[in-house]
């Protein structure tokens, strides 16, 4: 199964080259959200490869929601373009984004960023890769010396008061503060010990399916932004290489006291 995901994800990526190198239309499905004509292109072939070797398994993705196979218990949850924005101005900070689920934990997952051809690839107790060579969380073990990463949900514009604490207080504290606009790069710098840990509120399943195994396969730690467990249908994420998670939560932490509201 791993490999028809990996299958999927670089050939998908494939698709997304192809468009970014002779253009493509651009449609908005909110004030700051975009679909392209290559998310579409890209989401079709991997649902065709799927049905293809497992007609009978249920599909969530981003942009045609969920298939009716409601009755099985393998679900595939597709990001076919995850970063859209960057991809539409070509920023080259996006990726495409597969998990496997089956009875609500993830089996096996796979994020491939086309531009620099990586491939970050997981499944349960197999551990984690990129472009098949083992990797692991980093070893720092202080907030004060990492570098930490976030992004802002669709909603920002109606509700940036509720979103910039965390920002100022991780600027304050951490050594450097990133966004790069695709949650599913986040995860993976994460798991390869680029970064030491990502927050963000707003996400989707299609986010983080594939990152939440590759996180955990890799040595870190994955939970809500409250350290409640995670899981694909929670919209709050907190990700790190498990040595800052604590030092990072009670951060969050201070920020909701302060704020109840928020």
């Amino acid at each position: 199964m791993l490999e028809l995901v990996i299958r999927a994800a670089r050939e998908a990526g494939a698709i997304l080259q192809e468009y970014a190198a002779r253009g493509f239309q651009v449609e908005h499905k909110g004030r700051i959200n975009l679909v392209t004509e290559a998310d579409l292109a890209s989401e079709r072939h991997i649902k065709q490869l799927i049905a293809s070797h497992y007609p009978n398994h249920r599909i969530l993705a981003e942009e045609s929601g969920a298939s009716s196979h409601a009755s099985d218990e393998y679900c595939w949850i597709i990001d076919p373009l995850d970063g859209t924005t960057n991809f539409s101005h070509g920023f080259p900070c996006y990726a495409v984004s597969i998990g496997v689920e089956y009875k609500g934990g993830m089996v096996a997952g796979a994020i491939y960023d086309p531009s620099r051809d990586e491939m970050f690839a997981a499944e349960r107790g197999g551990g984690a890769t990129c472009n098949d060579r083992r990797i692991q969380v980093s070893d720092v073990g202080q907030l004060e010396k990492a570098l930490v990463v976030s992004g802002f949900p669709y909603d920002v514009r109606e509700r940036m008061d509720e979103y910039l604490p965390a920002w100022r207080e991780f600027l304050n504290r951490a050594q450097g503060v990133r966004r790069f606009g695709a949650a599913a790069i986040d995860m993976a710098y994460v798991a390869m010990g680029r970064l030491e840990g990502f927050w963000e509120h707003g996400l989707n399943a299609w986010d983080t399916a594939a990152g939440w195994i590759i996180v955990e396969e890799a040595g870190g730690r994955v939970t809500q932004l409250d350290g409640s467990p995670f899981d694909n249908h929670t919209p709050s994420l907190l990700c790190t290489n498990g040595k800052v998670h604590d030092e990072m939560l009670a951060v969050l932490r201070d920020i909701k006291r302060d704020n109840p509201s928020r």
